[in-house]
């Protein structure tokens, strides 16, 4: 009997002992309660105790968690209807805080829905359709995450990132945004166009007048050798006429035989005309 109730005490100090053992995941982060009311947080991984019997705990995630919601409606500066589908990462930071605020994270998924709904409503609501779809959409995300954050934290949560999937308009306003898409297309297109027929009018005026430039300087480079030729030739002809006058009449006399005796042409001349002397020589 002595041997069963020894027995019976050891195993009731080893179950005491068990139930105020905790081995604590790397994942996990723990909240003692005691009597219902929680007391302290458990962030650290490894070998902890609480009280058996009195004292429990409640495990919390310690990694990411994904925060997805069902696509809002936010209305821009410009006022045009945007539908987001948007999606947040965050964690649990205080998990006494957490628990004592929010309970679980279903609750917590709700409350989320409306700090980071808010926020975006405040934030996008601000600026222009074009700026939140394309130029400043980072920026304006990096504001709401750290506006959601704020608020966040009263609960124990920090919110890490929030981002946009998706960005739609609404179907009754695609159509009319297409059009005033292809509009403003088509007015830059006539614009282009009006700005390239008038760049090529200068460059054919520029090149007409170019070319002008070019033909005069070429005639008068023209004339010049040309006068310059005939006056040699003309020195040349004066040279020989001084040297023989008579043999460079006779010589030019032959030559303009050569031009007007043809079969074409008929001469009336007198018969006392020096045009003919060579001729009368002849007989």
């Amino acid at each position: 009997m002595r041997n069963i109730g020894l027995i019976i005490v050891l195993a009731l100090a080893l179950l005491v002992l068990w139930g105020g053992v905790m081995i604590v995941d790397e994942t996990e982060q723990i909240v003692i309660v005691q009597l219902g009311k929680p007391v302290r947080n458990i962030m650290k991984p490894g070998l902890n105790f609480k009280v058996p019997f009195i004292q429990s705990a409640t495990v919390f995630e310690k990694r990411l968690l994904e925060y997805d919601s069902a696509p809002n409606t936010i209305l821009t500066e410009d006022k045009k209807n945007l539908i987001l589908d948007n999606y947040a990462q965050w964690r649990i930071s205080d998990p006494l805080k957490f628990m004592q605020t929010m309970r679980t994270q279903a609750l917590a998924q709700s409350r989320l829905d409306d700090i980071i709904y808010s926020s975006l409503r405040v934030q996008l609501g601000t600026h222009l359709m074009h700026e939140i779809v394309s130029t400043m959409r980072d920026s304006l995300m990096h504001k709401v995450t750290q506006n959601a954050n704020f608020t966040a934290a009263d609960y124990g949560i920090e919110i890490v990132d929030v981002r946009i999937k998706r960005a739609d308009l609404p179907r009754e306003n695609e159509q009319a945004v297409f059009d005033r898409m292809k509009a403003e297309r088509e007015r830059m297109a006539k614009q282009f166009r009006s700005e390239g027929d008038e760049e090529a009018v200068k460059i054919r005026a520029e090149t007409d007048k170019d070319r002008e430039i070019i033909l005069a300087d070429a005639y008068k480079l023209a004339q010049e050798v040309r006068g310059n030729g005939e006056a040699q030739a003309i020195k040349i002809y004066a040279d020989a006429y001084k040297q023989d006058p008579d043999f460079y009449e006779f010589i030019r006399t032959m030559d303009a035989y050569k031009k007007v005796f043809d079969d074409k042409t008929k001469l009336v001349l007198t018969p006392e005309s020096d045009f003919l002397s060579y001729l009368k020589e002849m007989k």
